[in-house]
């Protein structure tokens, strides 16, 4: 019997091409592995084109709620941003496609996995690194790094395949380069690839439209939390993956989460790309206004700087790795008590707070208030502020010393 190897398999004609060329140039049996991560119209026929293409089996694996729960939820509540603007859409999918890989793999018995990330971007590292650190026995294929692999353009992928007998709905038509998920969808080439360039919003926008074309008026929307969990939108309970869903929608409909950014890949070049995050934009927002009611200061400031870790270790394709597994562990604890209700107002593009409440809020009317009350008198300050401002006052005496001295 053949060796079987499982191709990680988006249906694209990248993925398409690899299938008779595992075939032919190392005689596997290709078991194709597509992981619905919420790429929705994206999975239409690919059954039927992965074995018209020369695959033995397709397995379509839903882990949408997996991917929701356990990796897009962790990093909402550490606020997990890279580079202050990417909010991780397909950095956060890959490490939960790596394990459906390997658990593929271990029950057909396989002995490799093939992806298609190219040898410039950040997937393959990704692909890589989570198949390294759960199946660190099975080889790994990466064809466009393999030196057998020859095909350097759609045109010639398209006439490989024809070659092969295998007539595809495919053109070799320019068309951006793009990754969807539940979360976002990312856009990349045409005109992107100079920044000198404005993104033709009209032609590249798939889940919404630009602020200037969103509704004139604006739309009010309130979310639940528990524990810093998303419960509710609008007072209707679901679960994660329908509550970005909803979101999306909404942020779609009123221009919310459209970025444009020049990011610094892991391989150390500069990439230009233009990400949708709708509902993610959204609920980012909403939880951070909702913990900057309750956690103290000093957890806060600290608790920014995780979030900003998990983010890299995210983006570099870490995440199984015992300092994820610590940096989540402290966020994880900061979210006990972050629970309560966040209400906002969605208009062209933005996010405008109407009223946060939580019955663990840490903001008191009657010490905020100018009013001096029982808890705090005006006069304190004065001993406070001469303790806190010891060090610059001494360090501005010594210096006028020296000056005089000269």
């Amino acid at each position: 019997m053949k060796e079987k190897v499982i191709l990680a398999y988006s249906g694209g004609l990248d993925t398409t091409a690899i299938i008779p060329w595992l075939k032919e140039n190392y005689d596997y049996e290709v078991i194709c592995c597509c992981i619905d991560c919420g790429q929705e119209s994206e999975l239409d026929g690919l059954e039927e084109r992965a074995k018209a293409s020369g695959a033995s089996k397709l397995y379509i694996e839903d882990v949408i709620d997996e991917f929701c729960d356990e990796y897009i939820v962790p990093c909402v509540q550490g606020n997990a941003v890279y580079e202050n603007k990417y909010l991780l859409g397909t950095s956060m999918a890959r490490p939960v496609i790596a394990k459906r890989l390997v658990e593929v793999a271990r029950k057909e018995g396989a002995t490799a996995i093939c992806h298609g990330a190219t040898g410039k971007g950040n997937d393959q590292i990704r692909f890589e690194l989570g198949i390294k650190a759960l199946a660190p026995d099975l080889k790994i294929i990466a064809a466009w790094r393999d030196e057998k692999w020859t095909l350097d353009s759609r045109e010639s992928e398209i006439a490989y395949c024809e070659a092969h007998g295998i007539h595809l709905p495919f053109s070799a038509d320019n068309s951006y380069s793009r990754d969807r998920n539940l979360w976002h969808i990312s856009h990349e080439g045409l005109e992107l690839e100079n920044p000198a360039n404005e993104p033709n919003y009209d032609h590249l926008l798939v889940l919404g439209v630009s602020p200037e074309k969103a509704p004139e008026e604006g739309e009010y929307v309130t979310m639940t939390f528990e524990a810093g969990v998303p419960k509710s939108v609008n007072g209707k309970e679901m679960k994660v993956s329908d509550i970005i869903r909803t979101l999306n929608k909404l942020g779609g409909k009123h221009g919310i989460g459209i970025v444009d950014i020049v990011e610094n890949r892991v391989v150390g070049m500069k990439s230009r790309g233009v990400y949708e995050t709708p509902g993610g934009t959204i609920l980012m927002e909403a939880h951070q206004q909702l913990e900057e009611l309750i956690l103290d200061r000093d957890t806060y400031a600290v608790k920014k700087d995780m979030g900003n870790k998990l983010a890299q270790i995210v983006y570099e394709g870490k995440w199984f790795s015992p300092l994820r597994e610590a940096v989540q562990a402290f966020i994880e604890s900061t979210q006990k008590y972050v629970t309560g209700e966040v209400k906002f107002k969605l208009y062209k593009g933005n996010i405008i707070k109407a009223g946060t409440t939580s019955k663990y809020s840490l903001y008191d009317e009657d010490i905020a208030s100018f009013t001096t009350g029982d808890l705090y008198d005006h006069k304190d300050a004065s001993g406070f502020i001469n303790l806190f401002g010891l060090s610059t006052k001494v360090r501005a005496m010594k210096m006028a010393q020296i000056e005089k001295n000269k």
